[in-house]
């Protein structure tokens, strides 16, 4: 029986927004130098994706109070994307569509997870929606969009990294991370023409 899905033809992609997060940006509590300029491209890609049929996910950390990942914790970050806090919510900026998927991640008080894979089911659901192709874009460039696009390669699927559509913690480490993910099969895409 044809689906509502495959009478628009099914489309093979997805447009994967990983962590566009209140506290990764400007004003946040673990803000990511320079992430306001992605918003207009992100925005951009959003409407290509409705326009295609895409399926659009957004993954988010959602830590829980006293988070493995937290220094008063003992790891490396400052408390940030809080469960149900603002600066777990989505950035405004961003014209995410109530169709949109939410994943969450490291919602457990004693894992971290970086990659929007980890722990989600992720994987599984696209496969079983038909994706082959993962489109990336979001924060940050060196943390969880590298660990995401590092496990869509793993688990089979094609990527193409939105360049212009992230930023990265440490902007001198920008162009090593990019040229890592090009070595292990990612594809660069500057634009969304």
């Amino acid at each position: 029986m044809a689906t509502e899905m495959s009478a628009v033809g099914a489309p093979d992609k997805v447009l994967l927004l990983v962590d566009i997060q209140n506290d990764f940006c400007e004003g946040g509590s673990l803000p990511v130098a320079g992430s306001a300029a992605i918003f207009p491209v992100v925005n951009q890609w959003i409407d290509k994706a409705l326009a295609e049929h895409w399926l659009i996910v957004a993954s988010r950390d959602w830590h829980p109070v006293d988070h493995c990942s937290f220094r008063q914790s003992g790891g490396p970050w400052p408390q940030h994307c809080v469960q149900d806090s603002p600066g777990a919510r989505f950035h405004p900026a961003v014209q995410l569509p109530d169709s949109a998927i939410r994943v969450s991640k490291g919602s457990a008080f004693d894992v971290d997870a970086y990659s929007a894979f980890d722990g989600t089911g992720l994987a599984s659901f696209l496969r079983r929606r038909g994706v082959t192709t993962v489109y990336v874009a979001g924060l940050a460039l060196d943390v969880c969009v590298r660990a995401t696009v590092l496990d869509a390669l793993r688990n089979g699927f094609r990527v193409v990294l939105i360049g212009d559509a992230t930023r990265a913690v440490d902007g001198a480490a920008a162009a090593g991370v990019i040229r890592e993910l090009e070595e292990a099969g990612a594809r660069l895409h500057p634009d969304p023409a």
